[in-house]
């Protein structure tokens, strides 16, 4: 039987999500690639008990990860809980999201409906064999669904005793202010937004979402925050045919410019006078803002996960520091 580190509580740093009770560890797993149907279980498996290990305490998750085996991740997340890591169960903040295409048919669709929202999530808690998740999050909003339709099922959600507290994703500033309003207004707990949100996507920052939610009480858990590996040194020498790019991503191609190479290779020179990697630089760059609850991570590799969870073995940036990284930024 599997037994967590008995340090796992010595390095990892913790922040309150907004203005509700709930601390969240900065640096947070992923399951959306490499936990799902045609990875490694095994793999899969020791990234979660090395996260867990480091003080990793939340595990996000969504109906749809695994694709194209919708709920894959979840089947197997649940089996992970299975294999022992469910013993812990307090000690964990595990989340899953609706909203995306999940199944045949009307109602499995793009959806913001009660009807979704709750079949979903009733389905998502059977593939991990819970009684409840920690938080509940509407994973995109749906202009087609009234919005109040998909407040009172997350209200319903917490009041069933199926989520301790809701959240919402891909939301806007006015999106989320509209969510917020309405919630307030039933006393739901709406704690968190999760946006994508890194050096070179700042969409946050020019929405203003990041400074609505610092005022209004809400945490920011973010995704995507290495861009899909170009804030890593995987393309600093040039393309490996591993690599996303390497396989085809042309979206990432496309972005992978020489003034691009050139940013990210003056800001790999930064980490390095820091002693850090280039990914760890960007995970305590996101942290700087106060409105960022927690970072979320992928991996495909335990070393990766202990790499990023390292981020926080030093120091803050100082004013210096940031002033030359938005020179490079914006350069």
């Amino acid at each position: 039987m599997w037994n967590a580190s008995d340090t796992r509580y010595a390095a990892m740093q913790y922040r309150r999500c907004g203005h509700s009770g709930l601390k969240l560890p900065a640096v947070s797993l992923g399951l959306w690639k490499n936990f799902g149907a045609g990875s490694s279980f095994s793999n899969a498996e020791t990234m979660c008990r090395t996260a867990f290990d480091l003080g990793i305490t939340h595990f996000d998750l969504a109906n749809n990860y695994g694709h194209p085996a919708n709920g894959s991740a979840e089947e197997n997340f649940g089996q992970i809980l299975r294999n022992g890591l469910g013993i812990y169960r307090d000690e964990l903040c595990i989340s899953t999201k609706a909203g995306y295409e999940m199944w045949p048919g009307p109602y499995g669709g793009r959806h913001g409906s009660r009807k979704y929202l709750i079949a979903s999530l009733d389905a998502s808690l059977r593939r991990m064999g819970l009684e409840y998740v920690d938080i509940f999050y509407h994973h995109v909003y749906d202009p087609d669904t009234p919005l109040e339709e998909t407040a009172l099922a997350l209200d319903q959600i917490v009041r069933q005793g199926k989520a301790l507290y809701v959240g919402i994703s891909n939301y806007d500033r006015e999106q989320t202010a509209r969510m917020q309003a309405i919630l307030r207004e039933l006393r739901t707990p709406l704690i968190v937004n999760q946006p994508s949100y890194s050096m070179l996507n700042r969409w946050v920052e020019a929405d203003a979402l990041d400074a609505y939610c610092l005022e209004n009480g809400l945490g920011l858990s973010v995704f995507s925050p290495l861009a899909q590996g170009l804030l890593t040194s995987r393309y600093l020498g040039g393309i490996p045919e591993d690599s996303r790019i390497g396989k085809g991503n042309t979206f990432l191609g496309e972005q992978l410019t020489e003034p691009m190479l050139a940013r990210l290779r003056a800001l790999d020179a930064i980490a390095q006078e820091r002693g850090q990697s280039l990914s760890q630089l960007a995970i305590v760059w996101l942290l700087h803002n106060p409105a960022v609850a927690t970072v979320l991570i992928g991996a495909s590799r335990p070393e990766q996960i202990a790499e990023n969870a390292a981020a926080l073995a030093h120091p803050v940036l100082s004013e210096a520091e940031l002033e030359c990284i938005e020179a490079i930024l914006q350069g």
